[in-house]
């Protein structure tokens, strides 16, 4: 477990200029698009992202879809509604598997908000309905498929067991075993945030060698309230659940073009969406930048080095 001020100074010691752009969204009037996935292919020739697509004032987002079309990503019509934050995606048993996170008035004071990560499965993305809600107050639940059928479940308990923010790791057979119990009781991996830094899996890749590449988002606050968030990784071994690569932090705000901010405290953000490795051994990195704007950034492939 290192602190986010030691992952800093060793980034920024290797980091070198890199290519970075702006996405432009079409079809969503005045309202922003952030913390967006990578794109993955629908059909052929046919790449999509999905966007968390909210007014600057609000936090009642909706998920849309955007499919490329010249320089600009163009909003779907036909897709499922869906009143979520913070979407991801993944496959499996030949299903799309759409998750975002549902914030909803607390059972315990209506005036606050409670939320929960749901997730919808479908042969189509247009034909996605809801198959599990997770237990309320956690973020970040992820699922990936293994080459051999397993499905990994990523967690991210908060309070007596995660702190602010931790994540947790177990695997299952198949969909039908990821339940609330399941979840709740995910081990925790071996220490890998500080006690008052927090964070979670936002995509999950399987390396050549079999081992799990997380891609994460690492976060703490300064002495002033105000957030700051970074992009990040770390590897760990399915079959123990052991991190075999702890956390380094891969981007940081700095890297990316200037822009709007949700607000004041929300300035510092690097939200990490996904990663698209290439045959190079570059990669494309999605990410939401300050609650407001979204931006893509070529580096070096951070998982490269672990499949060796």
């Amino acid at each position: 477990m290192t602190e986010i001020a030691v992952l800093l100074a060793e980034y920024r010691a290797k980091n070198a200029p890199s290519a970075v752009e702006r996405l432009a969204f079409v079809g969503v009037a005045d309202k922003d698009v952030y913390n967006i996935t990578a794109p993955f292919v629908v059909a052929e020739g046919v790449a999509v992202i999905a966007g968390r697509v909210e007014s600057r004032d609000s936090e009642m987002a909706e998920i849309g879809f955007f499919e490329k079309r010249e320089s600009s990503w163009v909003w779907l019509d036909g897709m499922p509604e869906l009143a979520l934050q913070d979407p991801f995606v993944t496959r499996i048993d030949g299903e799309w598997i759409i998750g975002g996170v549902e914030v909803f008035p607390s059972e315990a004071d209506p005036a606050k908000l409670a939320w929960r990560t749901c997730l919808y499965r479908g042969a189509q993305l247009a034909d996605l309905t809801l198959f599990f809600q997770g237990p309320v107050g956690m973020k970040d639940l992820r699922l990936k498929q293994l080459t051999n059928g397993d499905i990994a479940v990523f967690t991210r308990p908060q309070g007596e067991k995660g702190g602010r923010g931790k994540i947790g790791f177990c695997l299952v057979k198949n969909l039908a075993d990821v339940t609330i119990e399941l979840i709740e009781a995910a081990p925790l991996l071996a220490p890998h945030f500080a006690e008052n830094e927090w964070g979670g899996a936002n995509e999950i890749h399987v390396l050549k060698n079999g081992k799990l590449g997380i891609l994460a988002h690492i976060a703490n606050f300064d002495t002033a309230g105000n957030r700051h968030y970074y992009a990040a990784i770390c590897v760990i071994d399915p079959q123990d659940g052991t991190i075999v690569a702890p956390m380094e932090i891969i981007s940081e705000r700095g890297d990316f073009l200037a822009g709007p901010s949700k607000r004041p405290d929300l300035v510092d953000v690097v939200f990490s969406g996904g990663l698209i490795r290439k045959p190079d051994g570059t990669a494309d990195l999605y990410v939401g930048i300050s609650d407001a704007d979204a931006q893509k950034r070529t580096i070096r492939d951070p998982f490269v080095k672990f499949e060796g």
